[in-house]
């Protein structure tokens, strides 16, 4: 079935339903997205905490702004 067809039949569905359905979906979205994380595994995020080279441009980038008149 193609999802031009599901439409008018997801819409016809009362709310309860609908919130079903997107359950359903979100739940399978996040399923085939696990496979892309492993348990056990570490991951590097990134955090601003010690980034002083973002902190120095920022404050540069503003240090113009406040230079810089507006119109």
């Amino acid at each position: 079935m193609s999802v031009t067809e599901l439409v008018p039949l997801l819409q016809e569905l009362d709310r309860t339903d609908k919130l079903r359905v997107l359950l359903l979906l979100v739940y399978e979205l996040a399923q085939e997205e696990g496979a892309l994380l492993q348990p056990g595994m570490a991951y590097p995020v990134w955090s601003p905490y010690d980034a002083f080279e973002a902190a120095s441009a920022l404050l540069n980038v503003l240090k113009e702004a406040e230079s810089t008149p507006h119109a």
